[in-house]
């Protein structure tokens, strides 16, 4: 419940800054801030990712502060050498959209507060304290949603970026002084070796990529059609299709330590699977259901000239039902077995082809060439995962009996 307000407060966020902010800044601003999106996944090096997946095989809370400390006070450095080589690098950039620059320089210390803000949500995850990291959800999207309104109505487009970068800090700070945050010397833990490295190398990666494949059109649409409004179009028509994707993960996020500790129990994971992909399907089908009949309605909620886009509307959420039923199941599967360079291999295959086909078909179709392209490769992901999982799960449990 609590993620589902969480993700109602971050659409009324959305909204809130598309009737406050002129499309053009708008757009300027996205653009800068998908590219730092895609970015903050690698956050810390993908330390995040290791504490989570290495934490749960970990017995006692001693143990898990302990990987907690180490692994927070690392994630810090490498996030701040992260800033620097952004503001530094993006600078000789010469981009389309006069001031991306300013904005993504602005925006790329969003990085420390969110690795800040993910590892305390990593935290109460491993200790199984659902309640307290549902609070964090909504505390951190309830503060952004005021933050946004009285930042973006006093300073527009500049506001708005502010609001984005205060809401995590002023979160993590509400829970600084007793959730053991401390950058003090710490011994490193007997389980952090290569194996801890590279896993949490690979999984940021594949979040990256991940997030990437999500953004790529953003970027693209911008770059082949050189204009502001229609990356704002397509942002916002995108908007309701990749929310819905919070359904997988509040499962995930509710259970992943849970059968990663549980893992090699085949009956277990295959009774989970079972369960999963029935909801899913169900899901799906009402989801389907809706974005065909609804689309019109659900798009003029935004702006009336959105009802235009209302195929590509009906074409993402196709696609995301891909994500539903198979990638965010067994993309997380995989990594909970420790693959999580297999989710990179499949995702920057998937890349690959996106860049390839909206180069074709943006220039023929428009936003619906980008549309197209994301919804298939989102089954694509999600077959390939499912595949995947199958044949490594197979070979994993027979090594382990």
């Amino acid at each position: 419940m609590a993620t589902i307000v969480s993700r109602f407060l971050s659409f009324l966020a959305s909204w809130i800054a598309l009737q406050l902010i002129p499309n053009k800044e708008l757009g300027v601003v996205l653009f800068a801030f998908n590219i730092i999106s895609f970015i903050i996944p690698f956050s810390g090096l993908g330390l995040s990712q290791g504490l989570i997946r290495y934490g749960a095989l970990l017995k006692t809370k001693q143990e898990k502060d302990k990987l907690f400390s180490y692994t927070f006070k690392k994630g810090i450095f490498v996030s701040i050498l992260m800033i620097l080589l952004i503001i530094i690098t993006s600078y000789f950039i010469p981009f389309q959209f006069e001031n991306t620059y300013k904005f993504l320089a602005l925006l790329s210390i969003l990085i420390l507060p969110m690795f800040a803000f993910e590892m305390l949500k990593i935290k109460f995850r491993l200790e199984h304290n659902n309640k307290q990291f549902a609070f964090t959800e909504v505390l951190y999207n309830s503060i952004l949603i005021i933050l946004v309104f009285v930042l973006s109505y006093l300073y527009k487009e500049i506001g708005y970026i502010f609001a984005l970068l205060l809401a995590p800090t002023i979160t993590v700070l509400a829970f600084y002084k007793n959730r053991s945050f401390t950058l003090k010397k710490t011994q490193k833990p007997s389980i952090v070796n290569l194996s801890f490295w590279k896993y949490g190398f690979f999984a940021s990666l594949s979040n990256v990529a991940t997030q990437l494949l999500f953004v790529i059109d953003i970027f693209l649409i911008g770059y082949i059609l050189k204009d502001a409004e229609m990356v704002t179009n397509y942002r916002y028509i995108s908007i309701i299709p990749f929310s819905i994707l919070f359904l997988p993960r509040v499962f995930i996020a509710t259970d992943f330590v849970a059968f990663t500790e549980k893992i090699y129990n085949k009956k277990y994971i295959f009774n989970y699977i079972k369960s999963y992909m029935l909801l899913f399907f169900i899901v799906s089908i009402l989801l389907l259901l809706c974005s065909a009949l609804f689309s019109e309605q659900i798009l003029s909620i935004f702006d009336e000239s959105f009802i235009q886009f209302s195929s590509s509307f009906i074409i993402l959420t196709i696609g995301v039902c891909g994500i539903l039923l198979l990638r965010g199941l067994f993309g997380n599967l995989l990594s909970s077995i420790g693959k999580a360079h297999v989710n990179y291999y499949i995702i920057s295959v998937a890349l690959i082809i996106n860049i390839i086909s909206n180069y074709y078909l943006i220039p023929k179709y428009g936003i619906k060439g980008a549309a197209i392209t994301s919804a298939l490769l989102m089954w694509f992901t999600g077959i390939s995962s499912a595949i995947c999982f199958a044949i490594l799960y197979k070979k994993e449990t027979n090594t382990t009996s």
